[in-house]
């Protein structure tokens, strides 16, 4: 496996990754609106076709009434017939790396439960307090499970409600 940045996500690395699958974020992430990555990040198989994808995009957070900037990690996908092979830690790992250089103390994510132990094994930790976040129709509060990790040391997360400024990631 090669860990490589793209110039952009294309549709055939996209559909490469999913291969038909209908619901690959489960059936919570396909209902909301997601806010699109500034940097894109895959594995590539010995073939040239990605079996994993990261995003990375720099988001304006309020926690409690404080501004905070965060790197949010979104798009995060591993093809189905590769699952339970750790090629998601393949992946996050090195984009977690850019991250810390992106100035920003703090990396987000939205996930799934199941997902939850995971991200922990990478660093992640839950905030506990409410995340809301813009959508079409207006301000919603997010029902996926919503993580933090420190791209400094000493970088803490802040208490208080968590408002996304625009849509999540």
């Amino acid at each position: 496996m090669e860990f490589v940045e793209l110039d952009a996500l294309s549709e055939q690395d996209w559909a490469d990754v999913v291969a038909g699958e209908q619901q690959p974020y489960g059936p919570d992430g396909a209902q909301f609106a997601w806010r699109a990555k500034d940097r894109h990040f895959a594995l590539r198989a010995d073939d040239g076709r990605p079996v994993a994808l990261a995003g990375l995009v720099a988001v304006a957070l309020e926690v409690g009434h404080v501004g905070l900037e965060v790197v949010g990690l979104g798009g995060v996908i591993v093809t189905r017939s590769q699952r339970g092979r750790g090629l998601m830690a393949q992946v996050v790992a090195p984009t977690l790396t850019i991250a810390e250089r992106m100035g920003p103390g703090h990396a987000m994510l939205f996930c799934r439960p199941q997902l939850v132990p995971i991200y922990g094994r990478l660093g992640f930790e839950e905030i506990a307090a409410a995340v809301a976040a813009e959508q079409p129709t207006g301000p919603i509060e997010m029902p996926m499970r919503a993580m933090w990790r420190a791209l400094r040391p000493g970088a803490e997360w802040p208490t208080g409600r968590v408002q996304v400024l625009g849509l999540p990631f």
